[in-house]
């Protein structure tokens, strides 16, 4: 799980400052108008740092801290983790402070998102993002933002059509082969938090066919091994790639690029 966990906290970390515009607008009903980023060092002992943080005035004129956090577990201790940022984070900035933890398990989480005691009562939201309609996220005209609908509700759409449209989407709006790698891969990898690897590899050829070119994307939705190598040679004559960046695009092992690369200098 703790491989798993990381590979999610990877794709939030990448596609986080795409994402964080629309996700205020749509999900958290913030409308900034100001937006400054502030540091994460807030904590002494703690081993974690904040995955958003930032500094929002909004339209009403209100200024605050802004504090996201993206949860995979079902995190009993968590409402203690908040109350403790919620404190640093005060007595740093001298600002009001707004918590949102947004879970991304598949389940509803029972985690508490409140605290009472004979000395003090606090809260933070708690957002279950396989409560939101997968629609949101496939009107974005941003390919970071498209692959997270796989982790919404499909609202009545059967699996099928609800990964197909987000195939499209992807396809519509990443800029490049390249790109459009990278946001299949993260695909991939998002779908095992709703168990949904079966149904993208099941995916005929002809039905990615219509959104997708073979070409384009042959190690993660054909994933044929000549596929791979082919892919993988394109990525060697580029040039612009070390063997462990080529491994991690075409999604295959390094001792894989090696083989096929050795092959290019025998053939030669």
């Amino acid at each position: 799980m703790g491989k798993q966990v990381s590979q999610y906290d990877k794709i939030f970390k990448e596609n986080i400052e795409a994402v964080i515009p629309s996700l205020m607008q749509n999900i958290l009903h913030i409308t900034a108008v100001e937006s400054e980023e502030l540091p994460d060092d807030v904590q002494h002992t703690k081993e974690r740092k904040p995955d958003v943080l930032k500094k929002i005035t909004d339209t009403k004129g209100d200024t605050y801290v802004l504090q996201i956090e993206f949860q995979v577990a079902d995190e009993p201790e968590m409402v203690y983790r908040m109350a403790e940022y919620y404190v640093m984070l005060t007595r740093k900035y001298n600002l009001p402070v707004k918590q949102f933890v947004i879970f991304l398990g598949p389940a509803k989480p029972q985690m508490a998102a409140s605290l009472t005691s004979s000395s003090m009562q606090f809260d933070y939201s708690l957002i279950t993002f396989s409560d939101l309609d997968y629609q949101i996220f496939l009107r974005s005209s941003r390919p970071e933002e498209v692959v997270l609908g796989i982790l919404g509700d499909f609202k009545g759409d059967s699996t099928e059509k609800a990964l197909s449209q987000i195939i499209q989407r992807i396809d519509e709006t990443a800029k490049g082969d390249f790109p459009l790698k990278k946001y299949f891969k993260q695909l991939r990898v998002l779908s095992q938090l709703r168990k949904l690897e079966k149904y993208l590899k099941d995916l005929t050829m002809d039905s990615i066919s219509k959104f997708v070119s073979i070409e384009r994307d042959p190690a993660y939705l054909v994933a044929q091994e000549k596929e791979q190598i082919k892919f993988v040679v394109y990525l060697l004559k580029d040039g612009s790639h070390t063997i462990d960046q080529i491994a991690d695009i075409a999604g295959v092992s390094a001792e894989f690029v090696k083989n096929v690369e050795q092959n290019l200098i025998d053939n030669k």
